[in-house]
């Protein structure tokens, strides 16, 4: 097998060949998806990098890796710093860097089908400021020297049970079809592999952790679709699925079919559509809009069924969960278990209840420094015991066909108390999950108003985290969904909570080559009825139901109120997840959910 250096090298013979001066390999797919098949993993392959989110920049005399605050201790456990600059995002972005660096006459590679047309437009103007030239190459040097590429996913597409998605698919299509006929368009490119999924109330399995099949559609403002994916692809169940309104054509016919809308208005995404569909519609003379895609909204925004479905998946989650503690209570003291045996066991807890599909993501069991890695993911090289007295951080979620789940649980790995420091740490986490939690906000707001409150008591303390406090979650699709979020803010266009949309709550603090902490649940947005409220007002309904470790919470830093919604929360985790635990996990469940006195 080539080493990473062998790798770069051979790279660069090949961008000699095509007489490129460098080239940028981002995490990216021909649907701009955060999570890509195995055949989209070129940075993974070039760098050794297995985060999710990263570009890096091959020049011929030097190369850059670029990573936000997420992946600032994995990018160098994983990448070789002799090889590779190290550089964070947002004070180093690619095309900053591609300003600086390159020479005058130098013309850089980039793949148009792994970016948005923003960042190409972006890159182009930096590099002419220095003289150099932006140049959209026919095929990805990378694919030209990885040998061993992986095919992407001949997985079959099946059905979305229309009883668990709340609304049928020409039901979705119909309200696309008014949209574009409102605005006066003809036509909408819908590319983010969610969105297919959704619109078309179809899963697949060519992604990794997430269900989703390989395909792109076009919608007509008569609500009648086009939907490109493989043949191999395409049952009889799933055409009779599609019904005779969704005509089925080759994914390979994509490029082609764009280029016939001539004449035609299309509406397209400029931030989940890649650089080489915008070029394929305007070659062909059609007007392109920058729309949002208009999936994404009515995606968020949960039918009562998927709201039902998520309560149901959260309920069997929170049952494997709790399982898991408890074995992690019992076992992990004596220091032989693993952080990799232990993500495993909780894998198989969750497959117990034989309506675990897949993984919502890979698990990160991070022990003692590894939970102070964001987003680290255990491998052979990095995996270690969980030692006797130290902290162990476990993210980790499921893939239902009722819906999708991400929880994280910190817990004190004993038989020694805690330190008064990891206390004290894990308790200013919990205010503020718990202010967050219990928030009441007026209809219009935005994440970014939230996010304060989740911080507030770490701020106090002169400490923070580098993460955004909440992430948008699908039904059964991705585990990371927007528009909605809760951030520090910043962002354009920022989109107001919505009742009906689910988020993370998941505040931390992580002391590098220490410990890690964090506390997640899922929230659902709701209405709330206030007596006397001259405004609509709005809260959460926390769905995710498994203890939060009271061995490593300051009983005297907690508020009544605050103590009161941790008491409050343990009786419903009690009342969930009891019925469905005997022996050990459920004597261990009732003594972890008693209530906390002051």
């Amino acid at each position: 097998m080539q080493t990473h250096e062998a790798r770069l090298a051979a790279l660069r013979e090949e961008l000699k060949r095509r007489e490129l001066d460098g080239f940028v390999v981002p995490i990216s797919d021909e649907h701009m998806s955060e999570y890509v098949g195995e055949y989209a993993q070129r940075l993974a392959w070039l760098t050794g990098f297995g985060g999710s989110a990263g570009t890096a920049v091959v020049m011929l005399d030097r190369a850059a890796m670029f990573v936000d605050g997420r992946y600032t201790l994995q990018v160098r456990d994983q990448v070789d710093g002799r090889l590779w600059d190290y550089e964070s995002i947002p004070q180093t972005s690619p095309v900053d860097w591609l300003g600086e660096h390159a020479a005058k006459g130098a013309r850089i590679g980039f793949d148009p089908w792994l970016h948005s047309p923003g960042w190409a437009k972006a890159a182009e103007k930096a590099l002419a400021a220095n003289g150099a030239t932006l140049v959209a190459v026919e095929s990805n040097p990378v694919d030209a020297v990885w040998q061993d590429r992986p095919a992407a996913s001949a997985a079959a597409a099946r059905p979305h049970d229309e009883a668990l998605a709340g609304r049928s698919s020409a039901d979705k299509r119909g309200v696309i079809a008014d949209w574009l006929k409102a605005k006066g368009y003809d036509a909408t490119v819908i590319t983010a592999l969610d969105s297919v999924a959704w619109l078309f109330n179809i899963r697949g399995s060519d992604v990794s952790r997430t269900p989703v099949a390989l395909s792109f559609a076009v919608v007509l403002a008569d609500g009648t679709a086009d939907l490109f994916i493989a043949p191999e692809k395409v049952t009889p169940e799933l055409s009779a699925h599609l019904g005779n309104a969704v005509t089925v054509r080759d994914r390979a016919a994509f490029e082609d079919a764009l280029a016939t809308m001539n004449g035609q208005t299309v509406a397209v995404d400029p931030d989940r559509a890649v650089a080489a569909i915008f070029r394929a519609l305007e070659d062909a003379g059609a007007t392109v809009v920058e729309e949002r895609d208009p999936v994404v909204l009515p995606k968020a925004i949960k039918t009562e069924a998927e709201q039902a479905g998520h309560r149901a998946a959260q309920a069997r989650d929170g049952a494997a969960v709790a399982k898991f503690l408890n074995w992690i209570a019992s076992e992990a003291p004596s220091g032989r278990v693993s952080e990799m045996e232990a993500s495993d066991r909780l894998e198989a807890f969750r497959a117990e209840s034989d309506r675990l599909t897949d993984l919502s993501f890979d698990t990160i069991s991070g022990g003692g420094p590894n939970g102070a890695v964001v987003h680290y993911r255990v491998s052979e090289e990095t995996n270690r015991q969980l030692e006797p007295n130290s902290v162990y951080l476990v993210d980790s979620g499921g893939q239902y066909a009722d819906g999708t789940t991400d929880i994280t649980r910190t817990v004190w790995v004993g038989p020694d108390a805690p330190p008064a420091e990891v206390k004290d740490r894990f308790t200013r986490v919990l205010k503020g999950h718990i202010a967050l939690a219990m928030a009441v906000f007026p209809k219009g707001t935005v994440g970014s108003q939230l996010d304060t409150l989740a911080r507030q008591f770490l701020w106090a303390a002169g400490l923070d985290y580098a993460h955004g406090t909440g992430h948008g979650v699908g039904s059964y699709l991705s585990v990371h969904e927007g528009p909605q979020n809760i951030g520090k803010g910043g962002r354009p266009k920022e989109q107001e909570l919505l009742p009906g949309m689910i988020l993370s709550n998941e505040p931390g603090y992580y002391k590098t080559g220490e410990y890690g902490i964090r506390i997640e649940n899922l929230v659902l947005v709701e209405t709330r009825e206030i007596a006397g409220a001259e405004h609509e007002m709005m809260g959460f309904e926390t769905l995710t139901f498994a203890p939060i470790d009271r061995n490593l919470v300051q009983t005297a830093l907690l508020t009544g109120a605050e103590r009161e919604w941790l008491n409050a929360y343990h009786a419903k985790v009690r009342a969930i997840v009891g019925p469905q635990l005997t022996g050990a996990p459920l004597a261990w469940l009732e003594e972890q959910c008693a209530p906390l006195r002051a």
